[in-house]
């Protein structure tokens, strides 16, 4: 057993952000970070886009910033939670800024702003293509240089702790002690008791297969707060981005950044027509979600595995100094942007939706926080604002730490059982759980993808239930290893989602279902 003050699941923005601002501010207290797989591998690591806040205050304003944002969330946004996050946003960056992020300039020094689909003025700021990696570089710096850090890689936190691992009766009001977690070198499982645990971790992506999220992106923290009877809502609003690169593979794909087309990129269908104009007056620069449409609609007719993006009649050189790794990613599999079109495919990108929190980052189960892509505030509604996403993580970590610094977590004194796998056996052979893992995500692509209607979720629901049924036994019988937790929590969230899908009555924002054609505003 391991006994901690804070414990943080995730070590992406919102995870790093906390646990940096924690120990900094209580010296004498312990803060311990898992993160499965190496300590720098998040979602955050792969955001290319950028942050988005206001600090042109001449051209720009935080009112448009609001406005665009909840024209975005289609009408699902909590505008007080908006209004925070846009408002607070400017200072968590100079904060970032403090600790050493560097981010784009112009000559005279002032930040180079970009703009991206839905925001109506330039207020996106970037580090070239690969905003995420500099914000994680920074925050790793910094958590490396306090002692009372403890980051654990490779360690893969399996569930939280809650009365129900109690003997006694079961409460209604349930507590969150901490987490089991696997060390993934050792295969032990052990204990960490801590007096307030906060979900960090990320999104879920790979339940979907084609997505632009890493491999870790596998739903954790959502799948041990629903089967710790934490509320989770607006699973059914997922966004695909619209332009991942196609290689025919069903892994993590290559990010053909939104900026792309905000550059000039056309989308072309294989006959090489312009198509989005026939969707959307705004053509390429509209929101995603009607982008994301829009190809699905085109590969659909045609049958095509992709469609494609044009960039040849661009300014090259232009183009390699503001997306240099898109350029070289292009170019090693062979596609010379300056004369090939890009293939590009639809892939699961962002998750709008989550384990609920209020506005100082509480769950409804107590001592248990989240922030980030994990996390639903109520920021994005049915539809989240480019570049708004590392704005939430940022902002909710420094609001849990706020709330922790006046509500300060009393230590438990409860014993806390240790994890029990008597009786089980190492699984031998890993193919079935692969199997199973790609069964999943055909199952997901295939009816509750970009497009669903009622009677493929039903399906999907149908056999995604012989589905569970079938990992449960797994489960029972074997020791965990990594890949059985992942395919345990996968089921999870695409049962949520799949059920939230069913609930879901209307179109709205990222949420598209054929049964009920979407009524103009």
């Amino acid at each position: 057993m391991l006994e901690t003050n804070f414990l943080i699941i995730g070590s992406g923005a919102a995870g790093l952000t906390l646990a940096v601002k924690l120990a900094a501010e209580f010296p004498k207290k312990k803060v311990t970070v898992v993160t499965k797989a190496h300590q720098s591998e998040s979602n955050t690591k792969y955001a290319q886009g950028g942050v988005a806040a206001v600090f042109d205050l001449k051209e720009d304003s935080f009112q448009k910033h609001i406005e665009d944002t909840l024209i975005a969330g289609d009408g699902l946004c909590d505008a007080s939670v908006v209004e925070m996050v846009i408002k607070e946003g400017p200072k968590r960056l100079r904060e970032l800024m403090a600790w050493g992020a560097k981010f784009d300039t112009d000559a005279d020094g002032e930040l180079t702003l970009g703009r991206e689909g839905g925001h109506s003025e330039f207020r996106v700021i970037h580090h070239k293509d690969t905003t995420g990696n500099e914000i994680e570089r920074t925050l790793l710096e910094r958590a490396n240089q306090l002692p009372n850090i403890t980051l654990l890689p490779h360690h893969f936190a399996i569930d939280l702790i809650t009365e129900h691992h109690f003997s006694e009766n079961k409460t209604e009001n349930l507590s969150c002690y901490g987490a089991y977690v696997l060390d993934q070198i050792s295969g032990n499982i052990f204990t960490i008791k801590a007096d307030c645990t906060t979900l960090a971790s990320g999104g879920m992506g790979r339940v979907y297969g084609h997505t632009t999220n890493p491999a870790v992106a596998t739903g954790d923290g959502i799948a041990m707060a629903y089967r710790a009877k934490a509320r989770i809502q607006n699973m059914e609003f997922i966004q695909f981005h619209p332009t991942a690169l196609y290689d025919g593979n069903n892994g993590a794909s290559f990010l053909i950044s939104e900026a792309v087309r905000g550059f000039g990129a056309f989308l072309r269908n294989k006959k090489g027509e312009r198509f989005m104009l026939k969707y959307d007056e705004r053509g390429e620069l509209a929101s995603r979600d009607i982008v994301s449409r829009a190809i699905d609609s085109e590969m659909k007719k045609s049958g095509d595995e992709c469609v494609f993006l044009d960039c040849t009649h661009l300014d090259i050189d232009d183009f390699k100094k503001h997306f240099p790794t898109i350029y070289e990613t292009c170019l090693k599999r062979n596609i010379n942007v300056a004369n090939d079109w890009i293939p590009v495919v639809p892939a699961s990108h962002y998750l709008c939706g989550g384990v609920v929190v209020d506005m100082d980052g509480k769950t409804s189960v107590k001592n248990l926080f989240a922030c980030g892509e994990c996390s639903y505030t109520g920021l994005h509604g049915a539809n989240r604002l480019a570049s708004n996403s590392l704005l939430e993580a940022l902002v909710y970590a420094d609001r849990i730490f706020q709330y922790l610094c006046k509500h300060k977590p009393s230590h438990t004194t409860k014993a806390i059982p240790e994890w029990n796998d008597e009786g089980t056996v190492l699984l031998k052979g890993s193919e079935i759980l692969q199997q199973k893992t790609e069964q999943l995500q055909r199952l997901m692509r295939r009816y509750a993808g970009v497009v669903r209607n009622n009677s493929d979720l039903e399906k999907a629901s149908a056999q995604l239930e012989v589905l569970y049924f079938e990992m449960e036994a797994l489960y029972q019988k074997h020791k965990l290893n990594t890949a059985l937790s992942e395919l345990r929590n996968m089921v999870n969230v695409a049962h949520l989602i799949i059920q939230q899908s069913l609930k879901r009555k209307e179109n709205r924002g990222g949420y598209f279902n054929e049964d009920y054609k979407k009524v103009k505003k």
